[in-house]
């Protein structure tokens, strides 16, 4: 794929995207998007000769890197040999993507119903929970994300469910641990993780526990701030739910297939939930994938009840082999391996380090390659360097930081008053270098928005 500047193809790409694409989360008159000419590996470029270092992975997604040989073969000899089949039929390309992923989900989780992405994995996941308990209430954190369709944008917490928020859904919210800026007023993780569970014990109390289905969160939360839950609370959620016969989801959408360390996020604090949705890193977005990880027991519900749900294309034969040949890349070449080393050896220690010559950064946390710098005004009282979704001018001081990035070569992903720093999970340490460098020079402009 060529690298050589071309601006006129460039501008030609530009001109069909603004006259027939409409894109998603935009004001579309408001928006240049950048033409995209290639990616390999950690990197993709522009027609104008411009290179980025993707501390991105687009949308936390391509874990195994942009173009990865095996997974672009793999694709290429199932297009050559069976480009779709229905979901009815017996595939060995679905049974095998099926086989892999339930030998690395945690505990019984061994029936996988295939989706086209995170948010379908969702819908469903708490679709099998609500007909498995005969039960219509949902749990789920403000501080979340789980897609953009009709249960799961209001199970989402952000400021994205807002618009389509019907007030209807059976969605009732709770907070989730953030010690940084506790709603609890704890001063230590065992007191946040403590009164979290409290917290969610009187919201499960004053709702009814007969009412709820599920509860949903996220293993580590992602958009919203890469929040790494407290030892401890995953499994004092699991145990509130096993008290009430409450299905325990954990949206794993984006932080499993290595993205913090291990195969799934669940693994670091060995809980087993009752349902896991997955999409996103199974095969970095190479085909379009997800699905639903099922316990036993909710599979049984559907032995001899039919299970009132499809898609025309779940299990696609191509997403299928994209997926199998991305999770035998990741165990041959040791990738999961690679994020967890990367985060304790280089990630982890190189943005704290950040943080110590930056007054604008007032909290590091993450592990594996999935980091957040929490950006503040002042570091005492934590003020965050915008408003909660801040737009426009009272958005400046991050998008500055955003274009500080970019000039230099980096690809950030920016959320509220935060960068998130989700680079693939095949980077190397002298691109995590690279990296960290860019954001140092970058953060300077944060640091004049600070008192």
């Amino acid at each position: 794929m060529s690298t050589l500047p071309d601006p006129s193809a460039g501008a030609a790409v530009k001109a069909a995207d603004r006259a027939h694409v409409f894109h998603s989360w935009s004001a579309q008159g408001l928006i240049d998007p950048p033409a995209v000419a290639g990616a390999q590996g950690a990197y993709f470029w522009d027609y104008d000769g411009n290179r980025y270092l993707d501390f991105s992975s687009q949308l936390v997604n391509t874990n195994i890197g942009h173009q990865h040989p095996k997974v672009v073969a793999a694709v290429q000899e199932q297009a050559g040999r069976l480009c779709t089949i229905a979901p009815g039929f017996a595939v060995d390309v679905r049974s095998e993507a099926a086989r892999l992923v339930a030998g690395r989900t945690p505990g019984d989780l061994d029936k996988i119903f295939f989706t086209n992405g995170g948010a379908e994995a969702v819908e469903n996941a708490v679709r099998m929970a609500r007909l498995h308990t005969g039960r219509p209430k949902l749990l789920s954190a403000y501080r979340s994300y789980h897609g953009a369709t009709a249960a799961a944008i209001n199970l989402t917490g952000d400021p994205r469910r807002w618009p389509s928020d019907t007030a209807s859904a059976g969605v009732v919210h709770f907070w989730g641990p953030y010690l940084y800026r506790s709603p609890f007023h704890a001063t230590s993780e065992e007191e946040e993780c403590a009164r979290a569970l409290a917290h969610l014990e009187d919201t499960i109390a004053f709702e009814g526990p007969q009412t709820i289905a599920a509860i949903i969160l996220e293993s580590v939360v992602g958009t919203a701030g890469i929040l790494v839950p407290p030892v401890g609370y995953l499994a004092g959620v699991r145990e509130l739910c096993d008290r009430h016969g409450i299905v325990f989801i954990l949206d794993e959408v984006m932080s499993g297939f290595g993205r913090t360390g291990r195969w799934f996020a669940a693994d670091h604090f060995g809980v087993t939930p009752d349902l896991l949705t997955f999409a996103k890193g199974v095969n970095s977005g190479y085909v379009p994938l997800g699905g639903v990880a099922i316990s036993a027991e909710i599979a049984a519900t559907f032995d001899r009840r039919p299970y009132p749900g499809g898609l025309t294309y779940s299990g696609h034969p191509l997403a299928c082999a994209s997926a199998v040949a991305t999770i035998n890349a990741m165990a041959e070449e040791g990738i999961v391996e690679n994020a967890a080393r990367l985060g304790e050896d280089v990630l982890g220690p190189g943005l704290r380090a950040l943080a110590e010559r930056h007054r604008s950064v007032g909290e590091v946390r993450g592990m594996g390659v999935f980091w957040a710098l929490e950006l503040v005004k002042d570091r005492t009282t934590r003020e965050p360097l915008v408003p909660y979704n801040a737009a426009g001018e009272a958005a400046a001081p991050m998008n500055a930081f955003a274009a500080a990035c970019k000039k230099s070569g980096l690809w950030p992903f920016v959320n509220m008053n935060r960068t998130h720093v989700v680079p693939p999970c095949t980077l190397t340490e002298a691109e995590a270098r690279e990296g960290l460098a860019i954001l140092d020079e970058a953060l300077t402009v944060a640091d004049t928005h600070t008192v």
